[in-house]
């Protein structure tokens, strides 16, 4: 697997720094960029498409729930780790569609536990091919290409939007999207057309 690319927003500079710190133990991570304002990190989170990015919760302005919001509604789908020294969070942060939680002072064995469970997500979703001249030739986003292969494999919509951590109401989107963009009605179409086409 590639380098994985992540970006740290946390208005806090110690534990920005602290996380700098334990991030860049982990071979293969590398560290894009660390912000301390939640407007400037979702900037740079736009413009970098970082595959991971580590969210402090609590923040001035905007915390980490509205910051994976306004990210996603410019259709930037990073994988998010929220981390924080409030554990009330957790559940809402899950909820949230959160990959993980860390709780601060975060500790390497949880980050790296994290960061294998990602490891093993990416994977897991690489298994199926799709052919690069179908990307090209109709246009597919990333997430797309990701929710056909999860088709592929099988998945439901409720099944899909769980494995990628987006609501099932954005998952039946995208497959509008796809069926528009292709120029076929049924997912039972897609999936007969995706196979043909290999």
């Amino acid at each position: 697997m590639k380098n994985i690319t992540c970006i740290i927003i946390d208005d806090e500079k110690d534990s920005c720094d602290r996380m700098e710190n334990l991030v860049s133990k982990i071979s293969g991570i590398i560290i894009l960029t660390k912000e301390n304002n939640p407007e400037t990190g979702i900037k740079e989170v736009v413009r970098l498409t970082p595959d991971i990015v580590f969210l402090d919760v609590e923040m001035p302005g905007k915390n980490g729930f509205d910051v994976v919001h306004e990210i996603r509604e410019k259709n930037v789908f990073p994988t998010f780790i929220f981390v924080t020294g409030f554990d009330q969070y957790a559940i809402k942060a899950i909820r949230s569609a959160a990959f993980d939680f860390l709780l601060k002072p975060v500790d390497i064995d949880d980050l790296n536990a994290a960061i294998e469970r990602f490891i093993e997500l990416k994977n897991e979703k690489m298994e199926i091919i799709i052919p690069e001249k179908l990307k090209t030739k109709y246009m597919l986003t990333e997430r797309e290409i990701e929710i056909i292969k999860l088709l592929l494999d099988g998945k439901s919509s409720l099944e899909i939007s769980g494995t990628l951590f987006i609501s099932r109401h954005t998952v039946d989107t995208h497959r509008r999207k796809i069926l528009v963009k292709i120029g076929i009605k049924s997912t039972g179409e897609l999936l007969a057309f995706i196979n043909n086409f290999r």
